[in-house]
């Protein structure tokens, strides 16, 4: 299999071209245009200081529903209990600088490079990356963060410093995109980058499925070559310059998430 140099053009081949591992290409940039088209194609970078940016789209991928997460009795005597304090959008450094930093058992390393933390801050900034905090007696012990765009939420990571405190932050989310009316929730591949989305998702779907889940989400654009108007379906620069104009004040999702958090204040769940 082919796997693509990436060049200064905001484009990546099709997802469908990538390796067995589901790697696809290599290079470009972490700046916003390239990742919110990255994730519209259903790609996301995953790499370590040692390498370029690596891009991926993996074949199955594993994805939920939101109104199909089973919660387990002892969770919710967890959730019960009222440990935890969960809020969305607190911290967004603090929880992507943990999920960079808590040592995992069975992964010494860490993916989220200081570029990457960069990049999602940015995210942040422009109101596509979102964060879950849990905190326990005002202190941060856990979260999440990851992207949204549309009716979709692409989980990036999660840490604990504190038994239970990520899975918390996960089916609080989970539960309040569902109440947002959000289609899917991409947890991407099953292995040690998600322990614990695994035992919460009822079942694995194709990239291609995901990738079509996606892009039937984006916004249909004029074309002015035949006059009609037709679904964003060749992703390319001008997608990318769409996304950065329109996802944030139009996606039913995103709009949704962003009038809950409106003024830049944490929302509680």
């Amino acid at each position: 299999m082919t796997v693509y140099r990436l060049s200064e053009e905001i484009a990546f081949p099709p997802p469908d071209e990538a390796d067995p591992s589901g790697l696809l290409a290599a290079g470009g940039d972490l700046e916003p245009e390239r990742l919110l088209l990255a994730y519209a194609m259903g790609i996301f970078p995953w790499y370590d200081e040692s390498q370029p940016i690596l891009w991926h789209s993996p074949d199955p991928r594993l994805v939920l529903l939101p109104s199909e997460l089973v919660v387990s009795r002892s969770m919710r005597k967890v959730l019960t209990r009222g440990d935890f304090e969960v809020q969305l959008d607190g911290a967004f450094e603090a929880v992507i600088r943990g999920c960079a930093e808590t040592p995992r058992k069975h992964d010494p390393g860490t993916w989220i490079t200081r570029d990457m933390v960069a990049a999602y801050c940015r995210l942040f900034e422009l109101g596509f990356a979102h964060s879950v905090e849990v905190r326990a007696d005002g202190e941060l012990v856990g979260g999440l963060y990851g992207v949204s765009l549309g009716g979709c939420f692409f989980g990036e990571s999660m840490f604990a410093l504190r038994t239970d405190a990520s899975k918390v932050a996960f089916v609080k989310l989970v539960c309040q995109l569902e109440a947002w009316g959000f289609d899917l929730v991409d947890c991407q591949v099953s292995n040690a980058r998600s322990p614990h989305r695994r035992g919460a998702v009822a079942g694995a779907s194709t990239t291609t499925e995901t990738s079509a889940e996606t892009t039937r989400l984006r916004p249909a654009r004029n074309d002015a070559r035949d006059g009609g108007t037709t679904a964003m379906t060749s992703p390319s620069l001008l997608d990318a310059l769409v996304f950065s104009s329109i996802w944030v004040a139009a996606a039913a999702g995103a709009l949704a998430m962003a009038c809950s958090l409106a003024m830049g204040v944490p929302a509680a769940i």
